[in-house]
């Protein structure tokens, strides 16, 4: 009876023990703390998520706002490649309509033709002189307008950004810098910003219209003042420093530019020695003796020479010509 009755406190510490085991795991299970301990952590989940995509959706919109605008720039780049020749003409800074040049071409190929005809050149060979210089001649006059006109628009730009810069720090609104530039600067900053104008006063917006001028002057630093304006007013921010920061860098591209023109011009001197080493031989060998000479134009053999010896000095110069040109 009394081991018995010793037995009772261990019986009870058992079972207060087992007891309140049991209500550590099941009273959550059973009450409904468990459930409610989840949904919760289910909440904050759900707002911590929804937190996690709000705070970066201006971020995230600014960011594929630039990209397609980069995008299209791009876009509008590769078909600036092969532009119309109503484009290439306004590149050139031509006045002048696409009708009008075709037949100042194929007036052009005719008269060499005719006169090739009339100074005994054989018959095979007149249409290909007059089909040469009715494509020939022209195109090589819009590429040199071209570069022409790009050198000076270069020489001028980073003036005109500066213009916009110190403006826009007074207080001057872009479209007014701009027309100041379109009053003030030199051709062809002077018409190309006076369009550039002329399409805001017609509601275009600014980025629109900048980016239009690529189209007429396809360089790069162009595309860089379109690429500014488009991205600050998509994405805001200070536009005075922005352009402060595009200033500089055309001013460093236009030194880079001559630095590299100057350390090139040893090269492109000995090309042109080169080239005209050929034919400045043959014109002392003519004065000297010209019977020795004459061999090359009056058999058929010289002609055969003559020709595949002009062929392989085109083939030295365009490599020479691509070996000294640099991009940058």
């Amino acid at each position: 009876m009394l081991g018995n009755l010793g037995m009772l406190p261990t019986a009870f510490l058992i079972a207060v023990a087992v007891g309140g085991v049991a209500y550590v795991f099941l009273f959550p299970l059973l009450s409904g703390q468990k459930r409610a301990e989840q949904r919760m952590k289910d909440i904050a989940d759900t707002e911590t998520v929804v937190r996690r995509t709000r705070k970066p959706d201006v971020a995230t919109s600014r960011r594929q706002q630039v990209e397609d605008t980069l995008r299209q720039l791009e876009e509008r780049q590769k078909k600036a490649k092969r532009p119309p020749l109503s484009v290439r003409l306004q590149q050139a800074g031509l006045d002048m309509s696409k009708q009008r040049f075709l037949t100042f071409s194929v007036a052009y190929g005719l008269f060499i033709a005719i006169a090739a005809f009339f100074f005994g050149v054989q018959i095979y060979l007149v249409p290909v002189l007059g089909i040469a210089a009715a494509y020939g001649f022209p195109n090589w006059v819009l590429k040199f307008l071209k570069k022409r006109r790009e050198k000076k628009f270069i020489e001028e730009l980073p003036n005109a950004v500066d213009v916009i810069v110190r403006g826009v720090k007074s207080g001057l609104p872009v479209g007014d810098c701009i027309r100041i530039i379109a009053n003030e600067t030199k051709e062809p900053v002077k018409s190309e910003f006076r369009l550039i104008a002329e399409s805001g006063a017609m509601g275009i917006p600014l980025p629109d219209a900048a980016g239009k001028l690529y189209d007429r002057v396809p360089l790069a630093e162009a595309n860089f003042f379109a690429i500014v304006l488009s991205i600050q007013s998509k994405a805001g921010g200070n536009l005075s420093e922005t352009l402060g920061n595009l200033s500089r860098v055309l001013r460093d591209r236009k030194k880079m530019g001559e630095k590299i023109k100057a350390m090139s011009m040893e090269a492109k001197a000995s090309a042109t020695i080169i080239a005209a080493l050929p034919a400045g031989v043959m014109t002392l060998v003519y004065l000297t003796s010209p019977q020795y000479i004459e061999l090359l134009w009056t058999t058929s053999h010289g002609r055969m020479m003559l020709f595949a010896s002009a062929c392989w000095m085109m083939i030295g110069v365009l490599v020479m010509k691509k070996m000294i040109n640099f991009d940058f």
